[in-house]
């Protein structure tokens, strides 16, 4: 698989540009669907109508979160070899069913051909159930209708306006409005894009990492073993909850946790209003300090772990469960500001 690589790299035309464009790529996947979460979580796009809309989105992160685990390993360098392998040796953590499931993950007692085969596969079919949920989640968009920065549903509001009798009086069509707004958009993402391709592919090893471009050598540890950015900061969650009774578990619970949590975030907001513009400054003061944590957390997960640093991400994690966990009570006592009746006022 490295020979592959290399050679696809080195010797095919254009090869260089095919891999530099998926590495780059994984990682603007995710940093577009980050903002597109942090939009949500801010103008409130996961309350009531669109639980379910919320719902299908943590599920294709779960999907999206998924594929880039498979394709880690495709490379077969030595951080992707020493990733994986510690990925799923967290499986053999849980109880009962953990060694057997980490084999059957694996395909084989250690990572080997059989895993890399494996993991190619599931890499491949990830992406066609990706597809599908996305349209899904498109579908149900379209049902409840895009959120607005203010939090109103128009669709409640008076109905009618100079494009469409029938239409919400507030609303406007997609095109020429949304479409050309969204052009401008792509093609400055399109720029950046592009200049981090031909100019910076490595990004200073946060999108390739040196340990990389070396072959896996199972007899070989690296000094420090790390995930690609993009999942670090549920790295050092699992890294700051301690081992009890001899087992990991309790750190692998914690990660985990820390996604499903997202599933019931439409219920744990107690707020009267959807839109951060109108909330109090609670849950202000609670985001701004979750994006900190969460920006930390990243951080944390790419370093060698230290004393000082288990206790900052100790610290960080009990504020990542606190800002969701305390999150019917914070939302419910701040006092809020009034919501116009439309977004036209």
């Amino acid at each position: 698989a490295f020979g592959s690589v290399e050679y696809i790299m080195r010797d095919v035309n254009w090869g260089w540009l095919i891999r530099y464009l998926h590495s780059t790529g994984a990682s603007a996947f995710f940093i577009v669907i980050y903002l597109h979460m942090f939009r949500g979580l801010i103008y409130g796009s996961y309350r009531k109508p669109r639980e379910l809309l919320w719902i299908i989105g943590v599920i294709i992160y779960l999907a999206m979160m998924a594929t880039a685990f498979f394709g880690y390993l495709l490379p077969w360098g030595q951080m992707s070899y020493w990733g994986a392998q510690v990925i799923v040796n967290l499986f053999s953590a849980i109880p009962v069913i953990g060694e057997d499931l980490s084999i059957w993950i694996r395909g084989d007692y250690v990572i080997s051909d059989a895993t890399l085969n494996r993991f190619f596969a599931f890499h491949y079919l990830l992406p066609f159930i990706l597809a599908a949920l996305v349209f899904i989640h498109i579908v149900a968009l379209h049902k409840v209708g895009s959120n607005n920065p203010d939090g109103i549903e128009i669709k409640k509001g008076p109905k009618g306006n100079k494009w469409d009798p029938n239409a919400p009086a507030d609303g406007i069509p997609f095109h020429p409005y949304y479409s050309v707004k969204d052009i401008v958009g792509v093609a400055g993402f399109l720029i950046i894009f592009l200049a981090i391709v031909f100019f910076l592919p490595e990004m200073g090893g946060y999108f390739l990492e040196a340990p990389n471009f070396e072959p896996a050598n199972p007899l070989k540890t690296p000094e420090h073993i790390a995930p690609v950015w993009y999942f670090t900061p549920f790295y050092a969650i699992l890294r700051a909850v301690p081992s009890f009774a001899g087992t990991q578990v309790w750190g692998v619970i914690a990660m985990f946790a820390s996604i499903l949590v997202m599933f019931f975030l439409p219920w744990l907001d107690k707020s009267p209003v959807k839109s951060i513009r109108y909330k109090g400054m609670i849950s202000k003061i609670m985001i701004a300090l979750f994006v900190i944590d969460f920006i930390v957390l990243g951080y944390l997960g790419m370093q060698p772990a230290t004393p000082g640093r288990t206790l900052a991400a100790q610290i960080g994690t009990i504020y990542y469960f606190v800002f969701f966990l305390a999150m019917p009570i914070y939302t419910k006592i701040e006092k809020t500001k009034p919501v116009p009746e439309r977004v036209t006022k």
